[in-house]
């Protein structure tokens, strides 16, 4: 697996540490938008975030990743989720991929626990 680590130069260094053997780094930047300018052909970006939720966003969420966060909150599907918006299933998994990378979740339900910890999403 090739990833690209994301994040300030300090947390890159604790989050190469921790790495399984097997992957490999394809590229490091200090925020998201850096990392997907570096045009590298990688599976992931893993962002090197603090282990404090409070701490602001390194990058805002777009208008329609909102959107997305939201309607994950709700409990929709992915399916449900591109119906809803008028988006492919593809287009909603890129958007939760950018997501989990800018609140630095490792999957669906994490995602909403930190938005709503950060009040970005109300139930």
């Amino acid at each position: 697996m090739r990833v690209v680590l994301v994040g300030p130069a300090l947390r890159r260094d604790r989050l190469r540490a921790q790495l399984p053997p097997g992957v490999e780094i394809a590229g490091e930047a200090p925020t998201l938008s850096a990392a997907r300018a570096l045009g590298v052909d990688a599976s992931a970006f893993l962002v090197a975030a603090t282990p404090l939720d409070d701490v602001a966003l390194v990058e805002p969420l777009t208008v329609r990743e909102a959107q997305v966060l939201n309607l994950l909150a709700d409990g929709l599907t992915n399916k449900a989720i591109a119906a809803r918006l008028g988006l492919s299933d593809e287009t909603v998994k890129f958007h939760l991929a950018a997501i989990f990378g800018k609140l630095g979740a490792s999957n669906r339900t994490d995602a909403v626990r930190i938005a709503l910890r950060r009040g970005l999403v109300a139930l």
